[in-house]
């Protein structure tokens, strides 16, 4: 579970977004939030170990800085207001093979899984896997458990496809996405919550069955 301070340092935070202000809190900052966060991210990984044996890495090599990239934004504020985790047996900066990231500000949270930024070659490879065994892909999110978790595939769509995927989009209409991706949001009070972890690890396993589908486009 995260403590009060947690949530009341990115409420400041999104209130009065600057350097002054973190460098003012930096000691809230290591005590009450980044030190709790990567307990849960850890306490979250060791759970997910049991069951995905493959993922090798540590907390700190799941967590996201907390600092913006704003070279190319327009937005010129220097720090996000949450702090993010993303489980992948390639490695956080795997955005096109399918793991589990999650999010925590000052409102509560949100949670997915999926293929968010598959390059090129793996958007093709994915396309390909549905065209052949999109039967399966079917049953996946028609699961209970998915349903219950995630509801939906989510995603953008090409509006022109290649040649070869053409025909099949339109008996299949996911065939057209660009990025495969499920989402849901998580209030605040599962993360004050002595079973935070355990309640984001059922929306792991929620995502496992779809997320080991499309993996085997990526292998």
């Amino acid at each position: 579970m995260l403590p009060k301070e947690y949530f009341s340092f990115f409420a400041g935070l999104e209130k009065n977004n600057t350097k002054d202000y973190f460098d003012e809190h930096r000691k809230d900052y290591e005590m009450y939030v980044k030190a709790p966060f990567i307990k849960v991210v850890q306490d979250l990984i060791d759970r997910v170990r049991t069951i995905e044996p493959a993922l090798q890495y540590d907390a700190k090599d799941a967590l996201y800085r907390i600092n913006r990239d704003i070279r190319f934004s327009n937005d010129k504020t220097p720090y996000k207001t949450h702090l993010a985790a993303h489980l992948n047996i390639r490695g956080k900066k795997a955005m096109g093979y399918p793991g589990f990231y999650f999010e925590i500000g000052a409102k509560g949270g949100a949670c997915g899984g999926g293929s968010y930024m598959p390059q090129r070659e793996e958007l093709a490879s994915l396309r390909d896997l549905i065209v052949h065994e999109g039967a399966d892909l079917h049953k996946l999110l028609k699961a209970k458990s998915f349903v219950a978790h995630y509801q939906e595939m989510k995603g953008e769509k090409n509006k022109v496809l290649p040649a070869e995927f053409k025909q099949a989009a339109i008996a299949e209409p996911l065939i057209a996405h660009k990025q495969f991706y499920y989402w849901a949001t998580i209030p605040k009070s599962v993360f004050t919550s002595k079973d935070c972890v355990k309640t984001l690890f059922e929306f792991y396993k929620a995502a496992q069955p779809m997320n080991n589908f499309l993996a085997r486009a990526l292998e």
